[in-house]
């Protein structure tokens, strides 16, 4: 289990990287881009040991003792990990290869100290189960890791959705409970355990699962799945459901929309009063450019669409994230694109694309090459593109801020979080912690420390009761912290 191979003939010293090229112009080497640089790539003769492979999903992991930066890519054949804690010198350390046979649809999510892998028809791939952490000492990366376990209590499935605030995995689109959902307990990672499932909506393709502390007090605290249920008939939906009892989950409503294609993957925003679905066939379909439907959902009994937004070309979306004020869209042949999503609320221009960088420079159509995924979540501000056919990059905002706040204006890390015993705040560069304020999902204030002035601070955590919390220093800057 624990055995490292060498992968292939490639030595560390055989990774070509594009280095750091500032978008001038328009144009970041051979890359259209607007505001956004390109720091490094990897290709996929690299991280899949050919060029006869392809890529698909991405997510990160940030060590909660060092820091460092990870990202992760899916491949058709595996799983490569990449340290990028230098950005512009990215360190591809090896791969966890596929557990049956390649797939072009593989997905990853992380839960504390572990990545959780699935693929589509794949046969009996299961999940794997990879612990992050040995990521920290490899011996002459490139290696060749054996997973560290595997749930077989399904084989394939399309993707796999993690809430970070539970331990619990919702493997969807499986062959399994008519491709609904899959529960799978995962608080002893390395032995998961199934936990039932939910199959009463039908197939889901992708999911977003929160513990709920938006607008709607009915479901405050609770468990809310949000599932793209996509058709290729007429039954595009989105669902949300209850599973905070995963023995009794609980259909709470489900809505359509107007000329769906297939209804493919949706992120709540932050204050979770509107949810961005991407419909993956209607450019195709209509032709029409870039579609987001966004809908009203302050009512989760009673969920309405809100209001459509139009990209600028005609490409596909594929997988958005939302981070604060910005929506980070794989949108695939036009490559990332980043909208702002501060006036989603108004009836008129709800959105407005301020940026992006094209991994498909080639052209802009409604085809499925490009970028497949990205992952905004580092607090460096650096963001992983993942593209089916170049594979990795990672980029950052042209003017060298985080893209959310800037760290001289106090922005901090939390680590570990999720937290048992503690959690070390660490601000930005060139700011200090002044105070600390921490609230609970109900807005209680349940602790606050003035004069602090210092780098880091240690926030005790042992008296506060499992669950979700706001953290807020200098009375300005706020991040959420789990407690377990």
């Amino acid at each position: 289990m624990k055995k490292l191979l060498l992968l292939f003939a490639i030595g560390a010293n055989a990774i070509n990287l594009m280095g750091q090229t500032p978008c001038e112009n328009g144009m970041a080497g051979n890359y259209p881009c607007n505001g956004y640089d390109l720091l490094s790539q990897l290709s996929l003769n690299v991280l899949a040991g050919s060029n006869q492979e392809s890529g698909n999903d991405s997510w990160g992991w940030t060590d909660p003792d060092s820091g460092k930066e990870y990202a992760i890519v899916g491949l058709t054949n595996g799983t490569a990990f990449i340290d990028i804690s230098d950005p512009i010198n990215p360190i591809f350390l090896g791969r966890v290869e596929t557990e049956t046979f390649s797939s072009v649809w593989r997905d990853i999510k992380v839960y504390g100290n572990y990545a959780f892998i699935v693929a589509d028809a794949a046969g009996n791939h299961g999940m794997q189960v990879f612990d992050l952490t040995r990521l920290r000492n490899v011996a002459n990366p490139p290696v060749v890791f054996d997973a560290d376990a595997r749930y077989g209590g399904i084989g394939s499935c399309h993707n796999i959705v993690i809430n970070p605030s539970e331990p619990y995995a919702y493997l969807v689109g499986c062959d399994d409970f008519s491709g609904g959902a899959v529960f799978v307990d995962i608080s002893d990672p390395l032995n998961p355990q199934g936990a039932g499932g939910y199959a009463d909506s039908g197939y889901t393709h992708d999911a977003q699962v929160v513990t709920y502390d938006g607008p709607d007090a009915d479901y405050t605290g609770r468990e809310i799945y949000i599932g793209s249920n996509g058709s290729f008939g007429s039954n595009n939906k989105v669902v949300f459901v209850d599973v905070t009892n995963k023995n009794n989950p609980v259909l709470i409503s489900d809505i359509d929309y107007d000329s769906p294609g297939y209804t493919h993957q949706a992120w709540l925003t932050e204050d979770s009063n509107y949810l961005l679905l991407g419909d993956e066939l209607d450019e195709q379909s209509f032709g029409i450019n870039t579609r987001t439907i966004i809908f009203d959902v302050q009512d989760l009994d009673n969920p309405q669409v809100h209001n459509e937004y139009y990209g600028p070309t005609e490409a596909i979306d594929h997988n958005g994230y939302v981070l604060e004020d910005k929506f980070y869209l794989a949108n695939y042949t036009a490559g990332l694109r980043v909208v702002d999503v501060s006036n989603v609320a108004s009836s008129n221009n709800a959105m407005e694309e301020i940026g992006y960088f094209d991994t498909y420079p080639q052209s802009n159509v409604a085809d499925f090459d490009g970028a497949w995924s990205v992952y905004p979540y580092f607090e460096s501000g650096n963001v992983v593109i993942s593209d089916i056919s170049r594979g990795f990059f990672l980029v950052r905002p042209s003017d060298g801020t985080m893209g959310v706040n800037d760290m001289n204006m106090g922005t901090f890390s939390i680590y570990p979080n999720p937290a048992t015993s503690f959690a070390k705040l660490v601000a930005g560069k060139n700011a200090q912690i002044e105070s600390v304020k921490v609230y609970s999902i109900l807005g209680q204030e349940i602790f606050t420390q003035t004069r602090i002035n210092q780098k880091e601070f240690t926030l005790p955590v042992t008296n506060f009761s499992k669950g979700v919390y706001i953290v807020k220093i200098n009375e300005g800057a706020t991040k959420k912290l789990v407690v377990r």
